[in-house]
């Protein structure tokens, strides 16, 4: 097992790409603390993770709250005594150029995807110095590299966490910390779905995207997921600062 008795959070873990990888984690030993806003999903990946005679805990809460940041992680380490890695995977989008997208639904954005970036780290981060070694995992897009149409507030929260990403690595790389992150594709995902539907007419604007990709398929939460325990893992140890991208050759074609 590549992460027993080692400790995880994981925020955006009751769905996608967040509940994948929390139970990749837990299925590779770790004990994985479960956050996201949403009870029922959590309530499921638990359940799972469960099933696999694996530990985990559950916070529901919203990933933009500085004061639930730093609960969970003080609960955390009260009950495990170390923390090892931190996945950022939650995320919220709503679609619209900068002319069409309503100023809420920016701020609600960035409050989710940068915020919930931001705020988790510096949550994590004293206690990794304190153990002298930690796994940060943002999440990222093949978006915030090429770019993308109709989805302004989104690419540019993920090109901000790109460039969080390696600042983070730069500051906190002798203390043992290394951060990077995972830029998928599209991923067949609840989120994706939802992007879709917002369209008058889906079917088009799905097959594009599914053909955009040089592999011409969506790819799967699962396969990501692997990206994250490899970089949550030793297997890692000289890798930081970087953006993996997993995207079925999307920015290749």
């Amino acid at each position: 097992m590549r992460l027993k008795g080692r400790t995880a959070i994981v925020t955006g873990a009751a769905s996608g790409i967040g509940r994948a990888s929390a139970l990749l984690f837990a299925k590779q030993g770790a004990f994985v603390a479960l956050v996201d806003r949403d009870p029922s999903g959590l309530r499921e990946t638990i359940a799972a993770i469960g099933e696999m005679k694996a530990e985990a805990s559950a916070h529901v809460g919203d990933v933009g709250d500085v004061e639930f940041a730093g609960t969970v992680v003080t609960e955390t380490v009260a009950r495990r005594g170390q923390l090892d890695v931190l996945m950022t995977a939650a995320g919220f989008s709503c679609g619209g150029t900068v002319l069409t997208t309503d100023p809420a639904d920016w701020d609600a954005v960035f409050r989710a995807n940068v915020g919930g970036t931001w705020l988790w780290s510096r949550a994590a981060v004293p206690q990794m110095q304190r153990q002298g070694k930690g796994s940060i995992i943002t999440l990222a897009s093949q978006l915030a590299i090429a770019g993308g149409k109709g989805n302004s507030a989104y690419i540019a929260a993920k090109g901000a966490i790109i460039s969080l990403t390696r600042t983070m690595a730069v500051d906190f790389a002798t203390d043992g910390i290394r951060v990077n992150a995972i830029a998928p594709g599209a991923i067949d995902t609840p989120m994706l779905r939802r992007s879709f539907a917002r369209h008058a007419d889906p079917d088009p604007v799905r097959e594009a995207s599914r053909n955009r990709h040089a592999m011409r398929r969506f790819g799967e939460a699962e396969e990501v997921a692997e990206t994250a325990l490899h970089l949550a893992s030793d297997a890692s140890s000289f890798t930081t600062g970087t953006v993996m991208v997993v995207d079925g050759g999307w920015l290749a074609s």
